[in-house]
């Protein structure tokens, strides 16, 4: 049975304003995360995130529809869904950011869920979970160092 949840744990050098900041404006995603980003940042908006690829020069593009907004500890959403779809647990894995505010820093819970419950066959589920692992650790790398640099931003 294929794995359901990627979790990783995110220390982050900048208070918890900073790096809410930095995980739900379109100027800070693209900063760590994304190359291109359409998304309002409220519950039930829509959208689009999108990377440029190279040295293939090929163009991904993934539906995004937000779930939740709770200023400044908890911000989700559902992504990678068909074009013209509805998002449901059936089609689109649920990515969760919650933050808890530790002095200075911040402690970021990602979780991105429901991979199981999605309608595809075992083995693109199974690799799925393998890239989506993979990329979170590198986008965690990306978002901790990122914010942290804000913080210098904020300062200067």
């Amino acid at each position: 049975m294929p794995a359901d949840r990627i979790e990783r744990e995110i220390d982050i050098d900048a208070p918890i304003d900073i790096v809410w900041r930095v995980i739900t404006e379109p100027e800070h995603i693209t900063g760590w995360f994304t190359d291109t980003i359409e998304l309002d940042v409220e519950p039930a908006a829509r959208g689009r995130f999108g990377w440029e690829r190279e040295p293939a020069s090929c163009s991904v593009a993934v539906n995004v529809c937000v779930e939740r907004v709770d200023p400044p500890t908890f911000f989700s959403f559902r992504w990678n869904y068909p074009d013209g779809s509805e998002p449901s647990e059936e089609n689109a894995p649920l990515v969760e950011f919650s933050l808890e505010p530790r002095g200075d820093t911040t402690r970021v819970h990602l979780v991105e869920s429901g991979i199981a419950s999605l309608l595809r066959p075992d083995d693109e589920k199974d690799r799925y979970h393998a890239d989506h692992s993979n990329g979170w650790d590198t986008i965690g790398e990306r978002l901790r160092t990122y914010a942290a640099e804000q913080r210098g931003v904020a300062a200067g």
